[in-house]
């Protein structure tokens, strides 16, 4: 990650399932991420976090809404930067319809980002990352 974080060219990454564990934490480097609707995005599964947190892995479903691994939540914490929505409906059709959206974003993000200088694109992956999440000072 700390290599990849150096990199000076832009990084898209997307999330279209389950991205989980290290893997994770990597596609987080991104100038930008995109993810899918329905997909999931953590560092652990909320059956772990369950058996860690309360040595219970049958409270999953009170342990993903803690985890907040939602694409919905994920873009309120400035995780990812767009939500690409997954039409309802044929499977084929829908496939198409997402295929069709995920290309669209990827020609304009490299559109946008083939325009800015090394140094720029470091930078910016940088400060994305610092602006991730929230935090409350306590006291």
């Amino acid at each position: 990650m700390l290599e990849m974080s150096k990199l000076k060219v832009p990084i898209i990454s997307i999330v279209i399932g389950e991205g989980s564990s290290g893997g994770a934490l990597a596609l987080g480097v991104g100038n930008k991420v995109l993810m899918l609707e329905n997909a999931i995005y953590s560092i652990l599964s909320p059956e772990g976090y369950a058996s860690i947190l309360w040595k219970d892995a049958t409270r999953t479903k009170e342990a993903a809404q803690k985890m907040k691994l939602t694409a919905k939540d994920l873009y309120e914490l400035k995780v990812i930067d767009k939500i690409i929505e997954e039409p309802k409906g044929d499977l084929e059709e829908s496939f198409q319809k997402v295929a069709k959206n995920l290309k669209k974003e990827i020609k304009n993000l490299t559109t946008q980002m083939k325009k800015m200088p090394p140094e720029k694109i470091v930078e910016q992956r940088y400060q994305k990352f610092r602006n991730m999440g929230e935090y409350k000072i306590l006291g």
